[in-house]
């Protein structure tokens, strides 16, 4: 029988990673709660398990008197002496109690006490697998949709896809392998509560550490992301190694890493520039692929000022201002750009120190904004946390 006990332990340690001095200890109190339903109390009852041959004894602690009272509690000195031949009277004696003399009723609610326990541990062990993967990306698969929701296996516990964690662009069917970043885990009652996202712009950031061996080790960092979900990503890196092109890296041969990233994203597009101490350099670089004349950037207010050719207005822009928006959350700057025409005919915006493209530091234009695709809203101006993606794409 003990024998049996601890190939069941041994099943549950392994499939349940569940600690065995866990379950030896919901055993001892599901005893003491089944003698407390046959006794009616078990102030006085101890057991004591074997950790290692799993035999047990359960016991009651007796007072030896001349005349019993509480038979619970007590026990006459002539039944002491059966048990203890030296035992006299204020004596403690331990009794042993036959756990198979329980009722039905002590029985299962030993047996309920058990099972309770192995289910909390168990809703335990998954709540602690998962928070510490909290902020990070896993592999989920999809199961079905609850609503506009959709619900993601992980493995051992079910995460939901909220509707504004999804892209819009993206239809799931069951079975189809996904990758989403955990937001949060919540414990409750009902088990680990795990929300997840398809937009986050930290997705991108991990899916760049594990398919990019230099940032993965530190040689490269992804300083900035930028992302808006399903259409476009930038981001800015850098390496701490002087030898090692840090957009390179990235992209990969032939663009395979990025294009493996690019894919998960389902075609999202993913911008990948050089992070640049200088502002100017780096606005430069943020508004890649358009062709810069000029910048004017002035660090205390997070402002600047570029010029670009007349033919590349649009491009700096990008579709809808795309380009101009995810430039600005990428370096933390509100950009206000404006063609060589524009920045000749505005006054105060004195477009001639930039003929010599030097960015001048101390001087800064309090003029500023232009006709047509300004970008002034705070919401295209919000500096992203994360780091943002490279590309090659036009």
């Amino acid at each position: 029988m003990n024998k049996e006990l601890m190939e069941a332990l041994d099943v549950l340690e392994k499939e349940k990673e569940i600690s065995k001095d866990t379950l030896f200890d919901a055993i001892e109190n599901s005893l003491i709660l089944a003698c407390k339903s046959h006794f009616g109390k078990s102030d006085n009852i101890k057991v004591e398990i074997d950790r290692e041959t799993c035999d047990f004894l359960c016991y009651a602690e007796k007072t030896v008197v001349s005349e019993v009272e509480d038979d619970c509690l007590e026990i006459s000195k002539e039944d002491a002496k059966k048990i203890d031949k030296k035992a006299k009277l204020g004596d403690i004696v331990k009794v042993e109690v036959r756990s198979k003399e329980f009722g039905r009723i002590a029985t299962q609610n030993a047996k309920n006490v058990i099972l309770q326990k192995i289910r909390e541990e168990e809703r335990n062990v998954i709540y602690n697998q998962y928070y510490a993967k909290e902020k990070d990306a896993v592999t989920g698969v999809v199961q079905r949709y609850i609503g506009k929701n959709i619900s993601i296996n992980l493995g051992k516990a079910d995460a939901l896809l909220n509707e504004n964690e999804q892209v819009k662009t993206e239809v799931f069917r069951p079975t189809e392998r996904i990758k989403v970043y955990i937001l949060e885990v919540r414990d409750t009652p009902k088990g680990p509560r795990i929300l997840v996202s398809r937009t986050h712009p930290e997705l991108v950031k991990r899916l760049f550490e594990s398919e990019v061996t230099e940032i993965k080790d530190g040689t490269v960092e992804i300083m900035s992301i930028a992302r808006e979900a399903g259409s476009r990503t930038k981001i800015a890196v850098w390496s701490n190694n002087p030898n090692v092109d840090a957009v390179g890296a990235c992209v990969g041969m032939n663009g395979a890493r990025v294009n493996a990233i690019v894919e998960e994203l389902r075609g999202e597009k993913i911008d990948i520039i050089n992070w640049d101490e200088n502002p100017g350099n780096l606005i430069q670089n943020a508004l890649s692929p358009a062709k810069i004349v000029a910048v004017f950037a002035d660090p205390d207010e997070k402002t600047a000022k570029v010029v670009v050719p007349d033919y590349q207005l649009s491009l700096a822009i990008g579709k809808e201002g795309q380009n101009a928006r995810l430039a600005a959350r990428l370096t933390g700057y509100k950009i206000d750009i404006k063609s060589e025409t524009q920045a000749k005919d505005t006054p105060g915006f004195r477009y001639e120190d930039y003929m010599d493209d030097e960015y001048d530091d101390e001087e800064y234009d309090e003029d500023g904004a232009y006709e047509e695709g300004e970008y002034e809203e705070s919401e295209s101006y919000e500096e992203s946390e994360g780091d943002a993606p490279e590309d090659q794409d036009e």
